[in-house]
């Protein structure tokens, strides 16, 4: 039987990957965009049921994009996997930058997946978060989306105690760096030359989601980290 998911960031990277890989096993897909424009890109490209126009970087306007989007009344779950990153040293890195990577990466997460609980318990879904390898250390020059990454393992962390007793699931994924457009900004931020190679495929990610997914309802994979496997030198 279809299940109905919630994916954000789906326009690339892992989010993309996960979406893919949901559509193509016949799973209805409502895919969260920055606009209308690219919700209804996103939704012809994935063959998603529906879509949501909403800027995560406007927590505040989350309510009512969800409110007019008519979701149903059954969610299976919510896979966050939009995520901004603003490289900079704390003596450095201006307000907007930090403002920016809270907004996107911890407090609409928290936003949307309040938004979304009475779907989810009605479903006794999941809510899986892809945190980072940052939400467990944090290194020079990433503290802005350090911070905001260990935010979302306490939203993580406090979500899942209080949801058990409603039956939904609560999982984090913490990939190692992947090969993604995310990651070549990065390395152009860091002054680094980029090679996808060196990292681990979006897809890998992705298999990693849908087993904590598809797990059976006896058991949670809580916490998963993935990282970049040996490489033959």
């Amino acid at each position: 039987m279809p299940h109905t998911h919630v994916v954000t960031g789906a326009g690339s990277g892992i989010g993309a990957a996960i979406a893919r890989r949901l559509a193509d096993r016949g799973d209805r897909l409502i895919l969260v965009a920055r606009d209308a424009l690219r919700a209804a890109e996103l939704a012809e490209q994935f063959g998603a049921s529906a879509s949501v126009a909403a800027d995560l970087r406007h927590p505040e306007s989350l309510a009512a994009a969800f409110a007019n989007a008519g979701l149903p009344d059954e969610i299976d779950s919510v896979v966050h996997a939009a995520g901004v990153v603003d490289l900079g040293a704390v003596a450095e890195l201006p307000v907007e930058a930090w403002s920016s990577q809270l907004a996107v990466n911890l407090v609409s997460a928290a936003e949307i997946t309040r938004l979304l609980l009475p779907a989810l318990r009605a479903a006794r879904g999941q809510v899986v978060f892809l945190n980072s390898g940052a939400g467990l250390t944090a290194h020079p020059s990433w503290a802005a989306y350090a911070a905001s990454k260990h935010g979302l393992k306490a939203l993580a962390d406090a979500l899942r105690g209080e949801e058990a007793p409603h039956g939904v699931r609560v999982t984090t994924v913490y990939p190692g760096r992947a090969a993604t457009p995310m990651q070549a900004k990065v390395h152009e931020q860091e002054g680094q030359e980029y090679d996808p190679s060196r990292f681990i495929d979006p897809e890998s990610v992705a298999t990693a989601v849908l087993t904590a997914l598809d797990l059976p309802r006896d058991a949670v994979i809580s916490d998963l980290t993935v990282r970049p496997g040996p490489r033959p030198k």
